[in-house]
């Protein structure tokens, strides 16, 4: 029978130490990351969110499987990218018709599992959520979960919460939420309960060539002689094929709406002119560059958008048409320059940078840390400066085309070189594996073959996609 919701306090605590993760049967397990499992009527003990390196409220509530119930837990709100130090209001939602009350743990984490971020509560009488820490693989973590007070149904058959997660002032890559729910029958037992996890990525822009939306750069080619994009997802293994643009264009491929999906975008040089098939808001043109210019699309204001820009050569001048601050003009390069955008500072937009093919010296307007010059490359290399150790910041980059080898100077794991390529390649860096690090990879077009070296696990990837001719999309995010 169920249960009168309006019964007295002390009733309400039985109800709730039943469904918490832990019971006092278990009062002397210890958990995978060493901590000791308590009962709790305040909400459930640290780190049993089923995160890297923990459990999840299966451990005490055994009778059923993880996700196997007919219910769910899901997290809303989290965007596909996020900028630096912005306020994100994130939802967490338990559902199953027959439960009576619910539960939640919620955490958020790097890629190396340290705690990423801040999260605030919203001001309740009484409170519904709890901000708790524990300790996992010696790195500390902050929780948000329920109280107490918060286990009763938002509606027939759901409960849901709402707080907030800060971005770091300094994008810190990858940042992955976690949660694991509970919809408790509240019969007395820790049986019958059914526990469900699920978890949600943010990423700082690194998913270039990602049509899908998944986070996860696509095997994708532009032939110049027909003006079609072709693509395959990472997602689902759906084609795509666009016609967008003509022989003589060069592609510009970028987020222009800011969705976390890539826009099919091409750059006219003979007139100036750019033409955008933006994946939510549709068609757009814009005269803006001359003949000799060189396209330099990115997100110079850190609104998540592309914005519309080029690298005059002649004069060492950049135009800048951004999708919130409007248009700007700056002057930093020479004539002989390779243009080479890139965050270099993690604040979330892109800085003015030159490589200098004479001295192998880059010279970068940082938009937050200011001046800085570096050496690093030689004359034939081509920089492709991009996050390669996923920790938010843009890091020095160069592919040897002669030798077919990679230089990276990381800002977090350091130097780098690998031999992966050849002199005919294309190089065509990308984050192949979705994991917020961008690898380095390869497009060789005499027979189309796809090569790329994978930053989680360091393993190959294979992919024979596109015919001589082509034009690999990812290529299309670094100056030519």
């Amino acid at each position: 029978m169920r249960p009168n919701l309006t019964r007295n306090v002390s009733f309400r605590l039985v109800v709730v130490v039943v469904f918490v993760c832990v019971a006092a049967m278990v009062l002397l397990m210890r958990s995978p990351v060493g901590e000791r499992v308590e009962a709790s009527a305040q909400g459930p003990s640290p780190s049993n969110t089923g995160a890297p390196g923990e459990a999840n409220c299966t451990a005490c509530h055994t009778q059923f499987p993880v996700n196997s119930g007919p219910g769910s837990v899901v997290i809303s709100g989290v965007p596909h990218d996020y900028r630096a130090g912005q306020q994100i209001p994130v939802t967490v939602t338990v559902s199953q018709e027959d439960a009576v009350i619910y539960g939640f743990q919620l955490t958020a984490i790097d890629r190396n599992g340290r705690e990423v971020g801040t999260f605030s509560l919203p001001t309740q009488n009484p409170a519904q959520m709890q901000i708790v820490t524990g300790l996992v693989g010696g790195n500390t973590r902050r929780y948000v979960e329920h109280t107490v007070d918060g286990i009763l149904p938002t509606q027939f058959g759901s409960k849901s919460w709402t707080f907030n997660w800060t971005a770091p002032a300094v994008r810190a890559g990858k940042v992955s939420f976690y949660v694991a729910g509970n919809a408790s029958n509240s019969d007395g037992t820790t049986g019958g309960d059914q526990i469900y996890t699920r978890s949600a990525s943010a990423l700082t822009g690194t998913a270039v060539s990602s049509f899908d939306g998944d986070g996860t750069s696509e095997t994708a080619v532009w032939r110049p002689s027909s003006g079609y994009w072709f693509s395959i997802n990472s997602s689902d293994g759906g084609f795509q094929a666009t016609q967008f643009g003509q022989a003589g264009d060069i592609i510009v491929p970028g987020d222009y709406d800011g969705d976390g999906v890539t826009d099919r975008a091409i750059y006219r040089p003979s007139t100036g002119a750019w033409f955008v098939l933006r994946s939510t808001l549709g068609l757009t043109a814009i005269g803006f560059g001359a003949p000799g210019d060189i396209p330099v699309q990115a997100d110079y204001d850190g609104d998540l958008k592309t914005d519309f820009a080029v690298f005059r050569p002649s004069t060492g001048t950049w135009f800048i048409f951004g999708s919130t601050i409007g248009f700007n003009v700056f002057n930093f390069g020479t004539a002989t320059d390779k243009p080479a955008p890139a965050d270099f500072d993690g604040d979330g937009k892109a800085d003015f940078v030159v490589y200098r093919p004479s001295t192998g010296i880059w010279y970068m307007q940082r938009s937050t840390e200011g001046f800085g010059a570096f050496q690093f490359g030689v004359a034939e290399d081509r920089p492709l400066p991009a996050d390669y150790d996923g920790d938010g910041k843009a890091d020095l980059a160069v592919y040897r085309p002669s030798s077919g080898i990679w230089f990276l100077q990381r800002s977090t794991l350091g130097f780098y070189a690998a031999q992966f390529g050849l002199p005919t390649d294309v190089a065509c860096p990308a984050d192949v594996d979705g994991d917020g690090r961008i690898d380095i990879a390869v497009f060789r077009p005499e027979n189309g073959l796809w090569f790329g070296l994978r930053s989680s696990d360091s393993q190959l990837f294979f992919a024979g996609f596109g015919i001589t001719g082509d034009v690999p999309v990812p290529s299309g995010y670094f100056p030519q």
